[in-house]
C-alpha cells in the first residue's frame, strides 16, 4: 500500500509514488461564498460588457476598445485579485485567482488582454520587485490606470528564451541601462503602459528584467499582427532603439531575468489550463441548447446517441481538467502557508510553492489546452453546417482555442518539461523515483498475486487499477532511463509517451479523489452521475496509458525484454468491463434535461 501523506508533506510530483487521499484534496464545491461572489462579479462582467460586443472586439482597429474594456474591469477590482492589499489589491489565494481565471477564460480575446495584464505583466514586479518599485507599480496596475505587457518572445528565440539578442548596456555615468533589440508576439503591446522586458547585459550568459515605461524614447512597434484567432487580442513586434531604462528598474538581480521567465510561465501554465475550463464551459452550454434546438427526422439531435456520446465526451474532459487544476492548486495555496509559517516572506513563499508544483503546471497546461480543442472541435460538429458559419458561436470558439497549445511553452515543451522535471529530482534525491521503478522491474519477473483486497471502502478496485498505472510510468520511465542515460533528452518521442502517461494517472486520480470526498459530502446517491464520470475517465485513462507505454516500449527495447515489458504493460492496465456507452448516455441526459453544463 502506498503511503498516504498530510497536506503540509505534499511534494510535486509525488503522485506517482505516492497515494493521495480524498481529504487532502480540494474540490471546486467548496468554495466559500465569497469566492463565489468573486465568480459571480466576473461572469456577470463577461455578459454585460463582453459576449454583446464580441464581434466589435475582433474587428477593432486600434486597441483603444480593449483597453477600455481593461478599464472598466479595474473598477471592479478584476484586476488586482493578485496584487497584494498593501499595494491596492485584494492578496486572494492562488486557487481564488485561479477561479477568476476559470471565468474569465471564456472571454475569448478579452481573456488573453486580461490574462496577459494580471498575469505574466503584472506578477514579475509581485514577485520579483523591491519596495519602491512595487510601490510605485503595482497600485496603477491592480486599478487599471496603467496596462502591463511582457516581452520575453524574440524572432529567433521562442522555446530556447535564453538565446534572445536583445542586450543591455550600462552607461558611463551608471544611471541608465541602454537596451536594443526586437520582441515579438507581444500581447497588449499597442497600449500597455509598462513592459516587463528581459535582456542580456554586456556579455551576461543569462537574461536579466527590466521594467520598462511606455514613455520611455527608443520605444516602436509594428502595426498588429494578423491572427488565426484572438483577433481582437494586441499582438505587436515591440523595438528597443537606444532606450534609456533607469537602473533602478532592474528588476530583481543581474542575470535572475531567465529564471523569474521560467517560474512567472509556471504560473501562466496553470492559469492557462483552468482559463481553458472556462472557454470550454461555455461552449458545451452552447452545444447542450444547439442540440436541443436542432431539429432532424422531426427528432431533437440531442436524443442522438452519437450526440451523447459527444456530448459526454465534451463533459468528461472539462470536469477531469477542472478537478486536477484546483487540486494543484490548492497544493500550491497549502505549501505557501506552511513556508510562510515557518518565517519565509509572502513573495518567495509563492514563488518557492509555484516551483515546487511545476510539473503539476505544466500537466495542467497541457490537458486543459487540449481538453478545449476537443470541445471546440466537437461543437462545431455538433453544429453541423452552422458551425462552420461565422454566423454561429463555434467559428470564433474554434479559432480561439488554438493558439492555448502554442502559449506559455508549446505542449511538445511542457511534456518534455514533465518528465525532465520529474528525473532531476530523482537525480537530486528529491524524490524517489528509481526506487519504485526497480520494485516494479522486480514485480514484472515475478508470479502475480491474485489474492483478493480486505481492504474496504469507495473505489477499492479503482484505486488498485491507479496504482497499477503508477506502476507502468515507472517501468516505462526506469527502463528508458536505464536504456538511454544521459542521452535520453534526445529521445523526445519516448519523453511525450512518459508524460502522456503521467498527465493521465494525474487527472484519473484527481477525479476519483473528488467524487470520492463529494460521496462522503453528499452521499452516493446524489453523486451517481460524477460517480458514473469517475469511472468512464479511468477507463479511458487506462487505455491511453496503455497505449502510450506501448509506443515507448516498442521504441527501444528487444526480444526478451521487450516480451518482458509488453508483459508488464498488460497486467498494469487492466480493469474491469464498465457499460461505456450507457454510462455516457446517462451523463449526456442529465445535460440535455437541464439545457445546459451541470456538473
Amino acid at each position: 500500500m502506498i503511503a498516504a501523506e498530510p497536506k503540509a508533506s505534499i511534494k510535486g510530483g509525488e503522485f506517482l509514488i505516492k497515494e493521495t487521499e480524498a481529504s487532502q484534496v480540494f474540490i471546486p464545491e467548496e468554495f466559500t461564498e465569497e469566492q463565489q461572489m468573486i465568480a459571480a462579479t466576473c461572469r456577470e462582467f463577461l455578459e454585460r460588457e463582453i459576449w454583446p460586443r464580441l464581434n466589435e472586439i475582433d474587428n477593432a482597429k486600434s486597441p483603444e476598445l480593449i483597453s477600455s474594456l481593461m478599464d472598466k474591469a479595474g473598477e471592479l477590482g478584476i484586476l488586482g485579485t493578485s496584487v497584494p492589499e498593501e499595494y491596492g489589491g485584494f492578496g486572494t489565494n492562488f486557487n481564488t485567482s485561479m477561479l477568476v481565471a476559470e471565468v474569465t477564460g471564456a472571454g475569448h480575446s478579452f481573456s488573453v488582454a486580461l490574462s496577459a495584464h494580471t498575469g505574466i505583466g503584472t506578477l514579475p514586479i509581485v514577485y520579483y520587485g523591491n519596495e519602491d518599485q512595487k510601490s510605485k507599480y503595482l497600485p496603477k496596475l491592480a486599478s487599471g490606470e496603467w496596462k502591463a505587457a511582457y516581452c520575453l518572445t524574440e524572432p529567433d528565440s521562442g522555446s530556447d528564451a535564453n538565446s534572445g539578442k536583445t542586450k543591455a548596456t550600462l552607461t558611463e555615468d551608471g544611471k541608465h541601462y541602454v537596451l536594443n533589440g526586437q520582441k515579438m508576439w507581444i500581447t497588449n503591446g499597442g497600449f500597455a503602459d509598462v513592459y516587463i522586458v528581459f535582456a542580456k547585459i554586456d556579455a551576461d550568459k543569462n537574461l536579466s528584467a527590466f521594467i520598462v515605461e511606455r514613455d520611455y524614447e527608443g520605444i516602436t512597434m509594428n502595426e498588429p499582427e494578423h491572427k488565426m484567432g484572438i483577433k481582437g487580442s494586441d499582438t505587436r513586434q515591440i523595438f528597443f532603439n537606444d532606450t534609456k531604462v533607469p537602473v533602478e528598474n532592474l528588476l530583481s538581480e543581474r542575470e535572475n531575468g531567465f529564471k523569474i521567465a521560467v517560474n512567472i510561465l509556471n504560473i501562466g501554465r496553470i492559469k492557462l489550463g483552468i482559463a481553458a475550463v472556462g472557454g470550454s464551459k461555455e461552449v458545451i452550454n452552447n452545444a447542450v441548447r444547439y442540440a436541443n434546438e436542432r431539429k432532424q427526422f422531426k427528432t431533437a439531435i440531442s436524443q442522438f446517441g452519437a450526440i451523447k456520446h459527444k456530448l459526454a465526451e465534451m463533459a468528461l474532459k472539462i470536469y477531469a481538467s477542472e478537478t486536477a487544476s484546483y487540486r494543484a492548486g490548492q497544493n500550491i495555496d497549502d505549501l505557501i502557508e506552511d513556508l510562510k509559517s515557518q518565517g519565509m516572506d509572502d513573495a518567495k513563499a509563492k514563488l518557492k510553492a509555484l516551483e515546487q508544483f511545476s510539473i503539476e503546471c505544466a500537466i495542467m497546461k497541457v490537458h486543459g489546452s487540449e481538453a478545449l480543442d476537443y470541445v471546440v472541435d466537437e461543437g462545431v460538429q455538433i453544429y453541423g453546417g452552422m458551425g462552420y458559419s461565422a454566423d454561429a458561436p463555434m467559428d470564433r470558439a474554434y479559432r480561439d482555442a488554438r493558439i492555448n497549445r502554442i502559449f506559455e511553452g508549446t505542449n511538445e515543451i511542457n511534456r518534455m518539461l514533465v518528465v525532465d522535471m520529474l528525473l532531476k529530482r530523482a537525480m537530486k534525491g528529491e524524490l524517489d523515483l528509481m526506487g519504485p521503478a526497480m520494485a516494479v522491474a522486480k514485480e514484472i519477473m515475478s508470479i502475480p498475486d491474485f489474492s483478493s483486497d480486505e481492504e474496504e471502502g469507495i473505489f477499492i478496485a479503482e484505486k488498485k487499477v491507479l496504482r497499477n498505472l503508477k506502476k507502468a510510468a515507472l517501468m516505462v520511465a526506469g527502463a528508458a532511463v536505464q536504456k538511454f542515460m544521459l542521452t535520453l533528452s534526445n529521445e523526445q518521442e519516448i519523453l511525450m509517451n512518459v508524460a502522456d502517461m503521467a498527465i493521465e494517472i494525474y487527472v484519473a486520480e484527481s477525479v476519483l479523489l473528488r467524487v470520492e470526498k463529494l460521496i462522503g459530502l453528499k452521499g452516493e446517491e446524489a453523486v451517481a452521475l460524477q460517480k458514473q464520470m469517475a469511472l468512464v475517465y479511468l477507463h479511458e485513462a487506462v487505455e491511453k496509458v496503455n497505449s502510450a507505454g506501448r509506443a515507448a516500449v516498442t521504441s527501444f527495447a528487444e526480444g526478451d525484454e521487450l516480451r518482458g515489458m509488453l508483459m508488464g504493460m498488460k497486467r498494469f492496465t487492466k480493469i474491469e468491463p464498465l457499460n461505456l456507452k450507457d454510462a455516457r448516455r446517462q451523463i449526456a441526459d442529465a445535460m440535455i434535461e437541464e439545457n445546459k453544463y451541470i456538473f
